[in-house]
């Protein structure tokens, strides 16, 4: 009988232990970290489809809890003043979509109050220029592409499939000093064009690096665009690619990419 209850004891410990770790990482992952699988080519090549990055949600002095209620476009937030740290211009941050509620991950490019265009493809920041600096030429496969399959775009279209996508290559600088890649695909794009934004207080202006693929905030939300971002609808900054699937799946490891495990997102 001893035996037996020292058994059914130690079921008892396990099943607490088990328990007590689930709900560990729970709160781990609600308050401090949050898990991103990138879906789409708006980022490339900063991000690749099929990297899986942790967010940190306690970039910005605040953590959002998760919301019970699939209704509920904005979960609750815990604000932590002594972790606290304003979102800097060229941080890749992760953000809750204003209308949809989706996940999205871009540039934080226009902070409240400045003024943002984009003319002849170049992007403008309180009337000056973001210089860019010739990077040559980013490459990739033609072919279908991570879980939603969809193939790349390029600026040498038409390309069969198997063949090589290009797309031009720049190096960008920010007014604080910020260095990171953008890419090119058509000369004279739809948004290669725009009227002036201004950044309203308690917003910020989004843009993805693919520049001619992204549908951020130079697009209206009304037309499925990312439009400006009240402050609170950030999740956390993107800090580092923790490893990368060229697959359609995470799990299928013989894709993985060796060159990408704990890369810091620049």
């Amino acid at each position: 009988m001893a035996k037996k209850q020292q058994s059914d004891g130690g079921i008892v410990e396990t099943i607490k232990t088990v328990v007590y770790a689930l709900l560990i990482a729970g709160l781990f992952r609600t308050l401090l970290f949050q898990p991103f699988w990138i879906p789409s080519e708006s980022m490339k090549d900063t991000l690749l489809i099929g990297d899986f990055l942790f967010v940190n949600k306690m970039a910005y002095g605040y953590s959002r809890y998760s919301c019970p209620f699939a209704a509920c476009p904005i979960p609750g937030r815990i604000k932590v003043p002594l972790l606290s740290g304003d979102p800097q211009r060229g941080d890749v941050v992760v953000f809750r979509h204003p209308v949809n509620g989706e996940d999205y991950i871009k540039r934080l490019i226009g902070l409240p109050g400045d003024k943002i265009q984009v003319k002849s493809g170049m992007l403008y920041i309180n009337g000056t220029e973001a210089p860019q600096v010739d990077a040559g030429v980013f490459t990739e496969i033609y072919e279908a592409q991570g879980s939603m399959g969809n193939s790349p775009r390029c600026s040498n279209a038409p390309v069969g499939n198997g063949g090589t996508c290009e797309k031009i290559r720049a190096i960008e600088t920010l007014p604080n000093g910020v260095k990171h890649d953008v890419l090119n695909i058509d000369m004279n794009g739809y948004a290669d064009n725009t009227d002036v934004f201004t950044v309203p207080e308690g917003n910020y202006f989004f843009m993805g690096d693919n520049r001619d693929n992204s549908m951020d905030s130079r697009f209206a939300q009304n037309v499925g665009g990312v439009g400006m971002v009240p402050a609170e609808y950030l999740v956390g900054r993107a800090d580092r690619i923790m490893f990368s699937s060229a697959g359609s799946s995470l799990f299928q490891f013989w894709t993985w990419r060796a060159d990408r495990f704990f890369k810091a997102v620049e």
